[in-house]
């Protein structure tokens, strides 16, 4: 019912990995995934990871190029740190055993939107698939790492540090899944590594846990949230009745694809319409080609546009696209005949917990990586295949730093205060407010946005919350109403960000405000500030967390 580890890690996928493999010579390592280990972003990402290798390549215009696509949000210092180490992230891959495409005798570099040139290392198109596999496989082999499937985070458990302002995290409270039992975790150091919150929305290429547990866990634990307003949408989501989400990698537009507007689009039929909304056409940066698809959509009441790759040979495109080829024909679409039916989906979160280099957020012992942190990389928007290269840069960086801090262990935590974990659960209704949530937050906070539809979005959130509040008091605790509170926890910061941001800028465009034209600041959320009345402003009281639980007590 309890265990200690100097260093327990929320999340299976690339960051989490990083960090897990970093501390696992020095420290006992916990990693614990609310589904299978393969089941997170990771294991889907097709496009790859930006580095530095092509000749008439630099730093300098890596740099440059995130700072362009982050549209005047990116911290200049952090981008350049993470752009520089970039190279050495491919190399600490290799040495785990990750085997990446190569062309004679280096890496094939492939061109994705909002770059200026060929820079992503890439395995195939299945890279994430690829890293994931090799990296689960070195941490199964390890013996200081102990990977527990099937185990959901409930609750960070923080105390009041030395006595005074400051607070500290010691564990947290997780739920067996299998056995039905709540385990509590005492731990040195936690790290956060569970994900973003594109599963929010109704159309996503995320799996179904991208729920945005952590930032959830982290904001009730006092650790500030910035620039959760850019949501980014991925402009080519496969559109096809009855199948599954699946992301058609922004390789593919590098590689020769253009967009044209479908049949139904009448005597429009055919055209190719990117060069009318930017000069970069299907190479601009994934804001402006959603935005854009989008806008054809709405305006020509049409369900989706299509990729066409047909003008390379069909020898290429098997082989520098074979999942992706493979999936299509499984479909009935040969890509190298016919175009694919796209459509945007939401797919990253660009904002997060506030975190310094190192992954280290507010709170004493606890850090955050990967798409759940906002370390300042990405901005308002960003630019494509940055994200793996921030998991391992900041991974690795968390974990040097908790090597570096002195060893000591966790005092155990008092056991789980609520008793309801054997209670009866109703899952129907748990799946009647997830279908709502989502679909007000595609509506209402989607690819492009209203004020007044943001505020219909927070009424209906708030709404939800209290029907959730009513449904968790006579129920289990189970993963699915653990992620429904955490959901709609994070869809209201993300309703409240994107209401105080008054102009468009990246990810984030209002119909009601201008676009930005200037640099301008992070959006920053602090629990203390908006404590008592976030984010119900219009009179009501906030209703309290799904779950109750023990105050802080003073650390040991």
């Amino acid at each position: 019912m309890n265990s200690q580890f100097d260093v327990v890690v929320i999340g299976s996928g690339l960051a989490g990995l990083a960090v897990a493999l970093s501390v696992a010579e020095a420290r006992r390592v916990a990693v614990i995934c609310k589904r299978g280990a393969a089941d997170g972003a990771t294991d889907r990402a097709q496009g790859g990871i930006a580095a530095v290798f092509a000749a008439e390549d630099h730093f300098d215009r890596h740099v440059a190029d995130t700072l362009t696509a982050g549209a005047g949000l990116c911290d200049a210092a952090i981008t350049r740190s993470i752009v520089e180490e970039a190279p050495t992230s491919i190399e600490w891959l290799v040495a785990q055993g990750v085997a990446f495409t190569r062309d004679d005798a280096s890496y094939h570099l492939t061109l994705e939107g909002g770059h200026s040139c060929r820079r992503i290392v890439h395995a195939d198109d299945a890279t994430g698939h690829e890293m994931h596999r090799v990296l689960a496989r070195r941490a199964h082999a390890l013996p200081n790492i102990t990977l527990l499937e099937d185990h959901v985070a409930i609750e960070l458990i923080t105390c009041t540090a030395g006595g005074g302002n400051g607070s500290r995290c010691i564990g947290l409270y997780v739920l067996d899944v299998a056995r039905s039992r709540v385990v509590t975790m005492a731990a040195a150091q936690t790290v956060i590594a569970t994900g973003g919150a594109a599963g929010l929305y109704r159309h996503t290429t995320n799996p179904a846990g991208a729920t945005g547990d952590g930032i959830a866990m982290a904001w009730r634990a006092g650790c500030s949230v910035a620039n959760l307003e850019f949501i980014q949408f991925h402009p080519t989501s496969l559109h096809h009745p009855g199948a599954d989400p699946f992301l058609i990698s922004e390789a593919v537009r590098g590689e020769g694809g253009v967009l044209r507007l479908p049949p139904e689009a009448g005597k429009a039929a055919g055209l190719r319409f990117m060069p009318f909304h930017d000069p970069r056409a299907e190479l601009a940066p994934r804001d402006v080609v959603a935005r854009a698809i989008d806008h054809e959509m709405r305006t020509r009441n049409i369900a989706c546009v299509h990729l066409d790759i047909t003008g390379q040979p069909a020898e290429v495109v098997k082989r520098h696209f074979p999942t992706i080829h493979a999936r299509c024909l499984a479909l009935g679409i040969d890509m190298t005949h016919a175009a694919i039916p796209v459509a945007p989906a939401a797919h990253f979160t660009c904002g997060g917990i506030v975190v310094g280099r190192a992954g280290r957020t507010e709170v004493e012992g606890l850090y955050a990586v990967g798409e759940v942190a906002c370390t300042g990389l990405h901005g308002a928007n960003r630019l494509a295949s940055n994200s793996l290269l921030e998991c391992v840069a900041i991974g690795r960086a968390a974990g040097k730093d908790i090597v570096r801090q002195p060893q000591f262990v966790a005092q155990l935590p008092p056991p789980w205060p609520d008793r309801r974990v054997s209670a009866t659960f109703e899952p129907a209704a748990t799946t009647r407010c997830w279908r709502s949530l989502r679909q007000a937050m595609w509506s209402d906070v989607g690819i492009v946005r209203t004020t007044e539809g943001l505020h219909r979005a927070r009424t209906r959130i708030l709404e939800l919350r209290h029907e959730a509040l009513a449904l968790a008091a006579g129920s289990a605790i189970t993963r699915e109403l653990i992620e429904l509170g955490n959901g709609l926890e994070v869809a209201s910061l993300i309703v409240e960000s994107a209401l105080s941001r008054h102009e468009s800028r990246g990810a984030h465009h209002n119909g009601d405000h201008p676009p930005a034209k200037a640099p301008g600041r992070s959006t920053v959320l602090v629990p203390e500030v908006l404590d008592g009345s976030f984010p119900y402003r219009h009179g009501s009281s906030p209703p309290p967390s799904l779950f109750d639980f023990q105050a802080p007590r003073t650390c040991p």
